[in-house]
This record gives structure tokens, C-alpha cells and sequence, in this order.
């Protein structure tokens, strides 16, 4: 996939996630050129992303709520190659087919309607292509932040997935994708994180200023009274 037009798609808030998909065993006189899988298993919180910064451990996690795709648009999600190029199978022609179970998205695709379809199929189920991912943008998600231990955990959960864009098998790691996208997505909220705590730690000495400074106005007031 071209670098340029990932980073720009990462830039304009559009993420990948990893998944697992497995190529359905095909027959050898009647085959079907199927791949079935989840694209995210529902209330499973995963580690997106980890790293120490100034001294503090930070983690990362992530969950999707089971209602994250009620409002989604997949009015026409394709299944292709690293994200780009030809189209293998779609939702507006029955070749693609996304369900919401009680678990998760699952995701069906039959590739026998092409030749580099059925070649994708043949190099999935041989093991040549091994790696998913799905690009999507996040409509709104809840943000929580604890401690475990001294480690500071954000645990992010998306209640409402805007739009579902693609799903594509990648010919290079797909958890590379991953990667750039949560940290881009990490680094920004730790950033933010640290700056409100910073300001409310401000806010929070300044009133103890503010406290000190009236009460050694009140001790000079009362010693001039006494004099």
C-alpha cells in the first residue's frame, strides 16, 4: 500500500485494526472460494498500544461495545488487496456479507468471482497470505484512565462506529498498519491526558496559593488588631 495515501488516511482519523480470517477448505470438484472471520469480537478489551513516557508506563487498551455498528454506514464495504487496487468482493453484490452476532462483526467473502479472486483464495487458504486488517472511522467512543499497580491504563471503548470502509487482506504485516494508527491515535490521547492532569494539578496549587495567601493576610490583620 502506497505510505503517502496511508498516513494521510491515518491524518484525516480513518484507523486499521487487525483480524483473523481463515480461508473456508475448498472441495476439489466443487470449490467455494470463501474466507470467514470476525473483524472484532465485541466487549474483549485488547492491548492497543504501550510505552513509557517521562518515567510513567502508559497502556493502551481497547474495546468495541456491541452496539458500536447500529448506526454504521456499510452501505458498500469491499474486500481487496492491502487496502487499495482491485475489488474482490463487495457488499452491493452479495459477495461480501457482514453480520452482527452476539460475539462480534462477522465477516463472509466469496472470492470466485474473479480470477485474482480466486488466486487471493487459493494463496490465503496456502498460507501465502496471512494477515487482515479493516478500516473504519470512530463516530464517538468513552475514554477511561486508571491505575494498575504504577502503570497508568487508558481504556478506550467504541460505542459508535461512523463508517466501515473496507476489509482487506495485506501482503505486508497487518499489524504494522495497526501499529501507526493506534499510536497515532495513543499518542494524541496521552498527550491530552497529561496536559489536563497538568492543568488541574495548576488549578490545584493555585488554589493552595490562594488559600495561604488569605490566611497570611488574615494572621497580619488580626496581629494589627492587637497592637
Amino acid at each position: 500500500m502506497d505510505v503517502k495515501k496511508y498516513l494521510e488516511r491515518v491524518q484525516a482519523g480513518q484507523q486499521y485494526r487487525s483480524m483473523e480470517l481463515r480461508a473456508v477448505a475448498n472441495g476439489s470438484e466443487n470449490p467455494e472460494y470463501r474466507v470467514t472471520g470476525y473483524s472484532t469480537m465485541f466487549n474483549q478489551p485488547f492491548t492497543l498500544y504501550r510505552e513509557k513516557i517521562g518515567g510513567q508506563e502508559w497502556e493502551v487498551r481497547e474495546q468495541v461495545d456491541s452496539k458500536a455498528f447500529a448506526k454504521t454506514d456499510m452501505s458498500d464495504v469491499i474486500f481487496n488487496l492491502n487496502h487499495e487496487g482491485r475489488v474482490f468482493a463487495r457488499l452491493s453484490n452479495n459477495t461480501l456479507k457482514l453480520t452482527v452476532e452476539e460475539k462480534g462483526l462477522r465477516v463472509d467473502a466469496y472470492l470466485g468471482g474473479t480470477e485474482e479472486g480466486r488466486k487471493i483464495h487459493q494463496e490465503i487458504e496456502g498460507g501465502y497470505l496471512t494477515k487482515m486488517s479493516y478500516r473504519f472511522v470512530v463516530e464517538d467512543d468513552e475514554v477511561k484512565e486508571f491505575s494498575e499497580g504504577e502503570k497508568r491504563v487508558i481504556l478506550r471503548t467504541i460505542t459508535n462506529i461512523r463508517k466501515l470502509y473496507d476489509v482487506s487482506v495485506v501482503s505486508i504485516p497487518a499489524d504494522d498498519h495497526t501499529s501507526i494508527s493506534a499510536r497515532s491515535f495513543s499518542d494524541g490521547l496521552i498527550e491530552k491526558l497529561q496536559a489536563e492532569r497538568l492543568e488541574a494539578e495548576k488549578k490545584e496549587e493555585e488554589k493552595r496559593q490562594a488559600v495561604f495567601a488569605a490566611e497570611a493576610r488574615q494572621r497580619e490583620l488580626d496581629l494589627l488588631k492587637n497592637c
